[in-house]
């Protein structure tokens, strides 16, 4: 079955209907090697904030840590929101959970199984990765100029290849409810538009509260590089908390987190 292209000027219409802040301008193509590419380049060439950058397919997307990202055509959501945001660059970590909770808030409505965010760039449903985000960022001093915030959604995905079978899943296979594209990238920007509002509003802090309902390592035995412990929550600084054997919670600013249980 062929998914039908990504509708441009309905999108416009949810734009207008939800009063987006984001979204404008929209360049979406067939195909492009990454949209964060598209989006950085576009930074650099004085693209506004808010403008988003999608594609049907990604020849080269990539995931955190420079993990390829499969990204079958016309199957999901591939995207990038430019920002230019008013953020001091300590604030940064919590922009991937704000990304996070977006997608969440966004998906949670249209499926029966638990959505939940995975500390630092992975959004779960019924356990398995239905989305993932990938920020990059120019820094100037102490202030962020600006921010590229990648984001994919596997929407139509009816099977996924061998080696991701078993930690993949996508809408259609939880067998969510009827949205088109152009609704959901709107609902995600409107949500994405509410959880940097409050980032600028209440900190690392107010993501964390707004993320601990939420917490897919909450409670989880984890594996972080090296360090092996129960997940503890996340800390006003934007840091996963590990509960160590010996009761020592240790703060982790980065590193691949693998479900031990």
């Amino acid at each position: 079955m062929t998914n039908p292209g990504f509708d441009t000027a309905r999108f416009e219409i949810e734009c207008t209907a939800g009063r987006l802040a984001f979204g404008r301008p929209l360049s979406w193509r067939d195909e492009t090697q990454s949209t964060n590419d598209d989006a950085l380049a576009a930074a650099k060439s004085g693209a506004p904030h808010g403008a988003v950058f999608g594609a049907e397919t990604q020849t080269r997307g990539r995931g955190r840590r420079g993990s390829e990202w499969l990204s079958a055509k016309g199957a999901g959501l591939w995207f990038s929101v430019l920002l230019r945001p008013e953020l001091s660059a300590e604030l940064l970590p919590g922009v991937a959970l704000c990304a996070g909770l977006a997608v969440r808030a966004a998906v949670a409505p249209l499926v029966t199984a638990p959505v939940l965010v995975k500390w630092p760039n992975d959004v779960l449903a019924a356990g398995r990765k239905l989305a993932g985000v990938l920020v990059e960022s120019q820094v100037s001093g102490a202030q962020i100029a600006s921010v590229v915030i990648g984001i994919g959604i596997n929407v139509t995905q009816a099977a996924f290849p061998e080696e991701l079978a078993s930690i993949a899943t996508s809408l259609t296979l939880l067998s969510a409810m009827p949205s088109d594209r152009e609704r959901l990238l709107a609902d995600v920007l409107s949500h994405l538009e509410t959880e940097l509002t409050r980032l600028t509003r209440h900190g690392l802090a107010g993501v964390a509260e707004a993320l601990q309902p939420h917490d897919a390592l909450l409670g989880r035995r984890l594996r972080v590089d090296a360090l092996e412990g129960v997940g503890s929550g996340i800390d006003a600084s934007g840091r996963l908390l590990l509960r160590q054997a010996n009761g020592q919670i240790v703060p982790v600013l980065s590193g691949h987190v693998a479900l031990l249980d």
